[in-house]
């Protein structure tokens, strides 16, 4: 038995000129506001081609297929989460555990602002999850919190770190997923960020006194 081929994510090219440049910016676009209304199982390229006010063919060019418009989506979401980890972990002047405190609430705050977007990536995964690309994506966030947690758990184990970092890095993807898929007030959003950040850096302290 054979493995079923995967679909190409990957961009046919990628632009060089400004014409072209806003070409795919408006593809992008398009494809997000086809995704959040319509959600991943409408989602088609000519539903996209059609909002961006482009050909299907122009479309081809820069993207094969619909999985690999979603993955560059759900590619640019992912940096725009280790681009907010970077942003407030990396604060050498701000104490780790504040730091922490702030990316929980900052991290579930984004979430729930982009609620049906998130929900729809979450539904296309399965056309990309496993892919290489998609696994490399990934681990720049990976990196980052690992990071922290050496500047935060000095004295700690390389093993209990890299738990502790999968261990936040899991629970904080979860608990956003499902605060995405409800409509949040204000109040429980920063009520969950609160509960969120006293649980984390109670086990930060806890690993310090082991």
């Amino acid at each position: 038995m054979t493995d079923r081929p995967r679909a190409r994510i990957s961009s046919r090219k990628q632009p060089k000129q400004v014409r072209s440049t806003e070409l795919v910016s408006a593809i992008l676009s398009a494809a997000a506001q086809v995704l959040a209304k319509e959600g991943a199982q409408r989602f088609t390229t000519a539903r996209v081609a059609e909002k961006a006010g482009v050909s299907v063919g122009s479309l081809y060019q820069y993207f094969p297929n619909k999985a690999a418009i979603l993955f560059r989506l759900q590619s640019d979401e992912w940096r725009q989460t280790s681009d907010l980890l970077r942003r407030i972990l990396e604060d050498a002047a701000t104490p780790p555990l504040d730091r922490l405190r702030a990316l929980v609430h900052a991290f579930i705050r984004s979430e729930c602002e982009e609620a049906a977007m998130r929900v729809a990536l979450n539904d296309a995964a399965p056309l990309y999850r496993d892919a290489p690309e998609a696994h490399e994506a990934r681990s720049s966030g990976d990196r980052i919190l690992q990071q922290f947690m050496r500047e935060a758990l000095p004295q700690v184990d390389d093993a209990v770190r890299i738990l502790a970092a999968d261990l936040i890095a899991t629970t904080l993807s979860a608990t956003g997923k499902q605060l995405s898929e409800s409509q949040q007030t204000a109040q429980e959003i920063e009520a969950y960020g609160d509960a969120m950040a006293d649980m984390f850096c109670a086990y930060i302290e806890s690993l310090k006194r082991r």
